[in-house]
């Protein structure tokens, strides 16, 4: 009664961060190129009380033993990857990428940070920079006379020019991991790389992998409201049945105490 207790507190726990994990996602439904996490669960310690295959009388053996588990922990958590649906703004510096790929920024620091949120401004320099004004680590500038710009899906950045002709004013590279997932979420939309993703691959867009980059476009957060609803109810369910096993467990110690009264 007393290892049931902390095993069903195990599992209480173990919900309680599914919660705040899908809490998280439901938050940042409406954030450009959010990436959903997602908990993984595990298991914890059994207690063997009788070896699988132990024999028995009669030349049998027990076919399946007698284990007893200490409840569950959370194993890890990832981000998923999948492609959020590309919403059209108009706004000739707001880029999506279409298909697997970030874009590299560079902090005042120095520091590179990587991102899904393609909702770029101009510097005093002309310079592509994000909202907290990152600058973008390839460094196109654009032309302070420019009548407006065209980005290719592979990322050529061309300027229009008072002669009404395009002029390529550089390129919009893509950077992509061989694990993506085991990126570090640093916090406002931007990740940094471990030890588990590999070296960041510097691709031109459209081509080695790497996605294609729409112009007039932002991603979308690949949080599935639904999905998630589904999860927290199921989250809810398990945590209350988690509950009522304390409770019971409650109950019986207290005839237990009651029986030396």
């Amino acid at each position: 009664m007393i290892r049931s207790l902390y095993t069903a507190a195990s599992g209480m726990k173990a919900q309680q961060l599914q919660v705040d994990t899908i809490a998280n996602n439901i938050a940042n439904v409406n954030t450009a190129g959010f990436k959903k996490s997602q908990l993984s669960f595990r298991s914890l310690l059994y207690q063997t009380y009788r070896e699988p295959g132990l024999p028995l009388a009669n030349n049998q053996s027990d076919v399946s033993g007698l284990q007893i588990g200490s409840g569950t922990e959370i194993a890890g958590s990832r981000q998923l990857m999948g492609q959020g649906l590309l919403e059209g703004t108009g706004n000739a510096l707001d880029l999506a990428i279409e298909g697997p790929g970030f874009f590299q920024v560079q902090l005042p620091s120095g520091e590179l940070r990587f991102t899904r949120n393609g909702a770029f401004r101009q510097d005093a320099e002309g310079r592509l920079v994000t909202a907290e004004g990152y600058r973008l680590s390839d460094n196109v500038a654009i032309p302070p006379d420019s009548l407006g710009i065209a980005i290719s899906p592979q990322g050529e950045v061309r300027s229009l020019g008072d002669d009404n002709t395009l002029a390529s004013v550089g390129a919009i590279r893509v950077y992509t991991f061989a694990n993506p997932s085991g990126l570090k979420a640093m916090g406002g939309n931007y990740y940094s790389p471990t030890a588990a993703t590999g070296d960041a691959e510097a691709r031109l867009a459209a081509s080695q992998g790497a996605g294609e980059i729409r112009q007039h476009s932002l991603e979308r957060s690949n949080v599935e409201t639904v999905d998630e609803l589904v999860a927290l109810i199921v989250a809810q369910r398990n945590y209350e049945v988690n509950s009522r096993a304390i409770r019971v467990s409650d109950e019986m110690l207290s005839q237990v105490t009651q029986l030396v009264q």
